[in-house]
């Protein structure tokens, strides 16, 4: 089994002589009878590259005299020891390891001729027991050995996915749905023998009816899942903590749902995902927005402290259509996303005090954000961080925090969570928020996906959470830091071009110790690691662009990386020359890179906890040779042959850097970005609720416009552009007059898309006519 295996780490090589050698030999042997694998290291630096790689260790076995880094071999040949460069013990360096790499890990500590009373007094609280190979028989320490790591191996397991594994074991007959019976019913088709043959027996049979008592129910929270979203509560540090098996769309669906009602005012955040507007469209509440600012690459940036005043949220509902007809001019309820896509996030706690003077409720839009409490690089900055002790008081609002758990933890797909911090101002009793689940919920879950969950939590609990995240940390910063190093090597080589791509990131940071400043490719990794400072957008720094920031008011997330490409600075000016995001990543998808966000000028890619340095490796050789092919203007044929061959009368003959030319002057001319920027920042009037444009949509009162005839009509769906991915435009909001921000920026979007096909954004809730090629949105009929 993957986890059966023990870590041996001794001064002793395998095949060594002499009785203590033996002893050890002896010792491995009975283990490996007992059915587990032995990994042996001779020297700390071994033991803690088997760590580094080995996630499923059941059992160390220590020796306190291990040598440390930089031990030198006495002798020749495979017998011959290690000494230890300086006196200090290698075994204390890997004890400590094992402390940060795993939880509750049962460590024997080997000892020589010292004495226990000699070691420091941490190491007794570290280890579980002491072995003296030549005093006890070997059959005797092996059991001890594997005893320890049998329980072990049990207890790592989280509440649900241990007692479906015991299930799992009975081999019981399934009389109950589903009705492929354990993957049986497959079994007598072909292409079903395929489908069992490629997913196997042990997901089918995992995959379970709610008849199955001794699992528990997910809409009652008892047995072991409710034993399991116990303890997520636990680790996530949440109050209430509910599993849903439908992503964090549905998350938002229920949260709003419950939070508000029909004509009740919400606060929304612009920068929101479509899910928080089904939300209002099931709930009937009537929406105010919330405008986050933007920088010159048309990246959204967060609510700035002043939107989120009292006193503007006030003028806002003063002055807002919407709230004429509302059930009270108190809003009920407050959503933004933290963080954001392109990786801003909030000081959670002044944050929730803002917006606690006007609504009672807050909620945490966290989809990409689950692993914020596992790391202090994040302190502060996650909504379950808004307890009582850090905001005491009546005024705490109640917080709800939605997170997409699959996204950067590993779980499977649409796993997500619900977490609860409830304060009296706003009482969330179970029973009753249990009722909005279950509306929201299904009746036959995926058990292996409640499993996940499960299991999700367990990697994030104790000292291994922060250890992977930490990782993904690590990689990220050596990726950024190569990108800037990347630039002067290029610049002092002097035989080439200059280097183009950029990383949005600050210049320079301050160490806080000295107050020095630091360029940031040469800042010591430990500190960008671990000091919050150095990622904080400091208020009117041109590196990020956005105005109206104040101090520690937003923190860049290292791990969500964004590339910058020549055309556009972070603060709007256009540069005569320019690269288009969107030529990169459609070379980057020839070399399978598939990034996670496109805008005109930039690029997002995550370094998620299975990141590791030959797969960003990988990504800067893929960005140095479309260099080389754009400094050589290669034909367009050679770098993206699968757009010439679609396309070939528009794009047949041209070199890539013709290409780029000819998009970024359409970008420039038509000031893409610029108007981008006016329609986000400029909102529509709203002119209905969500819900009642939804109504008239599924009864036969709506219709499609074009673009070109939209003027002065109400939208009845939400219009997204990817990139950025944020709505222009909401159900029940006017498009406005043709000169106006909204349609001129469709107009000229649509233009572009024209003048590049294969290139066009992905723009919901537009379609296409396919004989005239015209776009259409969906607008309320007119009376």
């Amino acid at each position: 089994m993957a986890d059966s295996r023990i870590l041996v780490a001794v001064p002793q090589h395998p095949r060594a002589e002499g009785a203590g050698a033996e002893q050890l030999r002896k010792i491995r042997d009975a283990v490996e009878a007992d059915g587990f694998e032995v990994r042996w290291a001779v020297s700390a630096e071994d033991a803690e590259a088997v760590l580094r790689t080995e996630a499923g260790l059941a059992a160390a076995v220590v020796a306190w005299d291990l040598p440390g880094e930089g031990a030198q071999r006495r002798g020749d040949g495979p017998g011959a020891a290690l000494a230890p460069a300086d006196g200090t013990p290698g075994g204390a360096a890997v004890l400590r390891r094992i402390g940060r790499r795993f939880r509750d890990l049962p460590v024997f500590l080997v000892m020589a001729d010292e004495g226990v009373r000699e070691l420091p007094l941490w190491v007794s609280e570290t280890v579980v027991g002491y072995v003296w190979p030549l005093e006890d028989t070997p059959g005797f320490i092996a059991g001890r050995i594997t005893s320890a790591a049998r329980a072990y191996r049990e207890d790592v397991l989280p509440p649900f996915f241990r007692a479906l594994r015991r299930f799992d074991d009975a081999h019981e007959y399934s009389w109950h749905t589903p009705a492929h019976s354990g993957g049986v019913a497959f079994l007598k088709s072909p292409a079903g023998r395929a489908f069992h043959d490629y997913f196997g027996e042990r997901l089918l049979r995992s995959d379970l009816s709610i008849s199955v008592e001794e699992l528990g129910s997910l809409f009652e929270h008892t047995g072991p899942i409710g034993e399991a979203e116990r303890n997520a509560a636990r680790v996530f540090g949440a109050d209430l903590t509910y599993f849903v098996l439908h992503g964090d769309s549905t998350c938002n669906r229920l949260v709003g749902h419950f939070s508000v009602t029909r004509d009740e005012l919400a606060l929304v955040d612009r920068n929101c995902h479509k899910s928080v507007l089904h939300g209002l469209v099931v709930s009937g509440a009537r929406p105010v927005y919330l405008v986050p600012t933007r920088n010159g690459y048309g990246l959204a940036g967060p609510l700035p402290p002043a939107e989120l005043a009292a006193e503007s949220i006030a003028a806002r509902i003063a002055g807002h259509p919407l709230a004429e007809g509302a059930a009270t001019r108190e809003p009920q309820y407050a959503v933004f996303t933290n963080s954001t896509y392109d990786g801003l996030s909030y000081a959670a706690v002044p944050t929730a005090r803002a917006l606690a003077a006007s609504t009672p409720r807050v909620h945490f839009d966290e989809a990409w954000f689950a692993y914020a409490r596992f790391h202090p690089l994040y302190r502060g900055r996650y909504g379950m961080s808004v307890d009582a002790d850090a905001f005491p008081g009546p005024d705490r609002p109640t917080v709800f925090a939605t997170q997409s758990t699959h996204k950067l933890l590993a779980a499977l797909s649409q796993s997500a969570m619900v977490h609860v911090r409830p304060a009296p101002r706003a009482p969330v009793e179970h029973d009753r928020f249990n009722e909005a689940l279950m509306m929201h919920g299904t009746t036959s879950p995926l058990y292996p996906m409640i499993a996940s969950l499960d299991v999700a939590t367990a990697m994030m609990d104790g000292p291994q959470g922060e250890w992977l995240v930490d990782e993904a940390v690590t990689e990220a910063i050596r990726f950024r830091q190569e990108m800037v190093r990347l630039r002067r090597r290029v610049e002092s080589a002097g035989d080439r071009p200059p280097w183009f791509f950029g990383v949005w990131q600050p210049e320079e940071v301050t160490d806080p110790a000295t107050g020095e400043r630091l360029p940031f490719d040469e800042a010591p990794p430990e500190l960008l690691r671990t000091e919050q400072s150095c990622w904080l957008l400091e208020p009117g720094a041109a590196w990020h662009g956005f105005p109206g920031l104040t101090e520690g008011h937003c923190m860049l997330d290292p791990v969500k990386v964004t590339l910058t490409c020549p055309g556009i600075t972070a603060t709007g000016e256009m540069a005569e020359e320019g690269i288009p995001a969107r030529v990169l990543t459609a070379y980057l998808a020839t070399r399978n890179i598939v990034v996670e966000k496109t805008d005109s000028y930039t690029t997002l890619i995550l370094f998620s906890m299975g990141i590791t340095k030959g797969k960003w490796g990988t990504l800067l050789d893929a960005l140095m040779d479309f260099k080389a092919l754009y400094d050589a203007d290669a034909p367009l044929a050679r770098v993206l042959p699968e757009a010439v061959a679609a396309h070939p009368r528009r794009y047949s003959g041209l070199t890539l850097r013709e290409l780029c030319r000819q998009m970024h002057e359409q970008l420039r001319s038509a000031r893409l970005v610029e108007l981008l920027d006016t329609a986000f920042q400029q909102l529509p009037e709203p002119v209905h609720p969500p819900q009642h444009c939804y109504q008239r949509l599924v009864r036969g009162g709506t219709e499609r416009v074009r673009i070109a005839d939209a003027a002065h009509r109400v939208a009845a769906a939400m219009v997204t552009v990817t990139p950025p991915g944020i709505p222009v435009l909401m159900p029940g909001e006017s498009t406005g007059t043709p000169d106006g921000p909204l349609l001129r920026y469709l107009t000229a979007l649509e233009t572009f898309d024209r003048h590049f096909p294969g290139f066009r954004s992905e723009t919901h809730g537009v379609t296409i006519d396919e004989e005239s090629g015209d776009y259409e949105i969906e607008c309320l009929r007119a009376h």
